[in-house]
């Protein structure tokens, strides 16, 4: 299992090689292309918005982000379109070209979230990592996650949350999210509320719990705990604390000081 979690690890993390070359400088859309584009699907779904980000590495396709949602890889003219991972055979292995796009977005939108917006648990000291985790409250391994935080933090590791309420704006989940948020001691009510505990309910205006949602549909964040690494690599779902030490190249046997 250790060495089919390392092959795992080191495929996530082999997209980082190829950020150089994820093209900074792609050839622009023609807008009269991708006004064709955005009408004919407007004109299926009115009620989704569309953005015609660059021409696809498939002759004829064009990469279309869906607002709050997928991107999809779209015909020119609008009529076709398909979803999911795009792969190219390189030498020795698969790239997987969406993912390798979506590294330097998640890089560069967590470089930009003011870190008042998140709620940290810092180790003592300066933290030797920091692992960015959308969170769901009511999630089971959420919470499993977040029983391990002492641990984290006794290695050196700095935990982030972002809000993200799977069950969607509005719902229960949601509301505690923002309770947790709005509180004074965000730390604790988060911790209460990870604990099945009841905390009064605290709606306040202007807390980025749906923004950070919205955030991560954006990222391609599909289910929680969803942890994103300081380079923008994604590593979904629960993983022990051995396995994030490991990940973040953090030593367990040497606690945080």
């Amino acid at each position: 299992m250790k060495h089919f979690l390392a092959a795992c690890v080191a495929l996530l993390l082999s997209v980082v090689a190829f950020q150089a070359s994820a093209a900074d400088t792609a050839p622009a859309v023609d807008p009269a292309i991708a006004k064709a584009i955005v009408a004919r699907m407007q004109a299926a779904r009115p009620d989704l918005s569309y953005e015609v980000l660059k021409p696809s590495p498939i002759p004829g396709f064009y990469e279309v982000q869906v607002a709050g949602g997928p991107v999809l890889y779209v015909r020119e003219g609008g009529e076709y379109f398909f979803d999911g991972a795009l792969y190219q055979a390189r030498p020795g292995m698969f790239v997987n070209l969406r993912e390798q796009d979506l590294v330097g977005k998640r890089k560069q939108a967590l470089a930009e979230i003011p870190v008042s917006d998140l709620i940290v648990y810092s180790p003592v000291g300066k933290p030797k990592a920091v692992l960015n985790v959308f969170t769901d409250i009511d999630c089971g391994y959420c919470r499993k996650l977040h029983q391990a935080v002492p641990d984290l933090n006794a290695l050196g590791i700095e935990v982030r949350y972002l809000a993200f309420p799977r069950a969607g704006l509005g719902s229960g989940s949601y509301r505690k999210a923002v309770t947790a948020w709005c509180s004074d001691n965000r730390q604790e009510a988060l911790t209460r509320l990870k604990n099945g505990e009841d905390v009064p309910e605290k709606l306040c205006e202007n807390n980025p719990v749906a923004a950070q949602f919205e955030l991560g549909q954006e990222l391609e964040v599909n289910g929680t705990p969803a942890s994103i690494l300081s380079d923008g690599t994604l590593i979904p779902g629960f993983r022990s604390v051995a396995d994030i030490a490991s990940i973040l190249g953090v030593d367990t046997t040497s606690p945080a000081r």
